[in-house]
């Protein structure tokens, strides 16, 4: 006859007399015991989620992406370079220079968010059909460091793809010699402008 009572678990697995909990060690690795402490599990885990893969419904993707990239005035400005493309993700470099420089010497955080932004917005556009075109709807960025290099590198990625937004991420990283080190991070959401491709340049 059951007495009512849950059968107490002790730290080894085994269940008090009186009763067998059906409890394997392994299951008490999370599970809080009855001192207040928790037996912490040893198994791995994944602190990044795996990089989605895309294809792109447009084989030009990359040519129509340099194209446009071409004719972005402030990019151009800026004197930033587009770097690797491909479907949902791209690149694009930043040398230093004074003009892009804030008060204390490094880079401007205007600089940085311009081609976070821009980095974002193409790796989605890379998915798209040359029908339609991109446009920037939201974006936080967090500056992580100070931006100190000869080079900013901006490096886009999409995380998500809908229909019409997409949710993207852009990882800035500072470069002095051979080593790079994280220097701002954004997160950013675009939408597919359908079957409006972009206006010719002003000139």
């Amino acid at each position: 006859m059951s007495t009512g009572k849950a059968p107490l678990v002790t730290e080894r697995g085994r269940s008090a007399p009186g009763g067998n909990s059906g409890i394997e060690p392994r299951a008490l690795r999370s599970m809080p015991l009855l001192a207040g402490r928790r037996v912490e599990s040893r198994e791995p885990f994944a602190m990044e989620p795996p990089e989605p893969e895309f294809e792109s419904p447009d084989p030009g993707y990359a040519e129509r992406v340099r194209s446009s990239f071409g004719r972005q005035g402030l990019m151009r400005t800026l004197g930033a370079e587009l770097g690797e493309v491909r479907p949902g993700a791209c690149e694009i470099r930043l040398p230093f220079r004074d003009g892009l420089s804030q008060q204390h010497g490094f880079f401007h955080a205007g600089a940085t968010a311009s081609i976070a932004d821009s980095a974002g917005g193409y790796a989605a556009y890379t998915l798209m059909p040359e029908s339609d075109s991109v446009l920037s709807v939201e974006f936080k960025i967090n500056l992580l460091a100070p931006a100190r290099g000869d080079l900013l590198v901006a490096r886009g990625r999409v995380l998500k793809a809908g229909r019409t937004l997409f949710v993207c991420r852009a990882d800035v990283f500072a470069v002095s010699g051979n080593e790079e080190s994280l220097c701002a991070t954004m997160q950013q959401t675009v939408m597919r402008m359908t079957g409006r491709p972009e206006a010719p340049s002003r000139g």
